[in-house]
């Protein structure tokens, strides 16, 4: 079954975690309120390999960075944990990193001037979902206990999948020579 990761409905029909994420972002109306930022959930709530200390991820397109801090800000300033941090140039694009932290979640805004589709983040949940269509439930299992002694997301797909040099680059590698991103 291939998901509509720009959907968040799909979150209702998963586990726990997940249907508490699709409650949370209801509840903050997040995806209405950034719909004119193109949001997608990314991360590991949406393919299911989360843990505890897992954050809500939405990575978000624009030009005028202000523009989106100024919504988000406004709507969501007074929440625990409410920080901005802009990078001048991440891969050569400005990006930025607003952090707040609602309920149970943890929840990172990334905006960068690209399409989200484009973006590292969903290429590469979009790697790791299918590597988890394909492995099955113990390659799932072992993913989430290396995510558990500490490993990132990445690194732990990059170990159980003998990849080298740079874990981010080689899963991104990985995942267009197996066609599973083009």
């Amino acid at each position: 079954m291939v998901i509509n990761f720009r959907d968040i409905t799909y979150l209702k029909e998963g586990t726990v975690r997940q249907k508490e994420a699709h409650k949370v972002l209801l509840e903050l109306n997040i995806f209405e309120l950034l719909k004119h930022f193109n949001p997608i959930l990314v991360g590991t709530i949406p393919i299911n390999i989360d843990v505890t200390s897992s954050d809500l991820d939405i990575i978000c397109q624009s030009d005028n960075h202000e523009d989106l801090i100024k919504v988000v800000s406004e709507n969501y300033g007074e929440f625990l944990r409410f920080e901005v941090k802009t990078i001048p140039s991440y891969k050569n694009l400005k990006t930025t990193i607003i952090t707040l932290e609602y309920k149970t979640f943890p929840i990172e805004i990334f905006v960068q001037n690209k399409l989200p589709e484009e973006q590292d983040s969903y290429l590469h949940m979009l790697v790791e979902y299918q590597v988890l269509v394909k492995a099955g439930e113990e390659f799932r299992s072992k993913i989430i206990t290396l995510k558990q002694q500490g490993l990132k997301t990445e690194p732990a797909f990059a170990k159980l999948l003998n990849l080298e040099g740079n874990p981010y680059e080689a899963l991104l590698t990985y995942g267009f020579e197996k066609g599973y991103i083009s």
